[in-house]
């Protein structure tokens, strides 16, 4: 059906930066809107950013003016770059697509841990 693999995760020190990249495969189409989430210890899921194929990109207001998302000409790899990274940033950041094909169904990658820390 469809498949996200998440990559980019990792160890940084505030103020730094990290760039998250998802690859959608399967039945998927350029209209199926992609974002990324995170969870952090003891929270619940949350949304950071969302982008449909034409680029209306819309964040969570924790993230505005230091995350940006892309998604590529390649439409099936959408990108998170995060910058002036916080602590509160530490979660593990999942890949989000939800289907056009398959009524609306929301499909998620295994997640990518970033830790913000000193």
């Amino acid at each position: 059906q469809v498949q996200l693999v998440e990559s980019g995760g990792g160890l940084v020190q505030p103020g730094g930066s990290l760039r998250l990249s998802c690859v959608a495969s399967g039945r998927i189409s350029s209209t199926d809107l992609m974002g990324w989430y995170r969870q952090a210890p003891g929270k619940e899921r949350e949304l950071v950013a969302t982008i449909r194929d034409r680029g209306t990109a819309n964040y969570a207001d924790s993230v505005k003016g230091r995350f940006t998302i892309s998604r590529d000409n390649a439409w099936n790899l959408v990108n998170l770059q995060m910058n002036s990274l916080e602590p509160e940033d530490t979660a593990v950041y999942y890949c989000n697509l939800k289907s056009s094909v398959f009524n609306g169904m929301d499909y998620w990658g295994k997640g990518t841990l970033v830790t913000v820390s000193s």
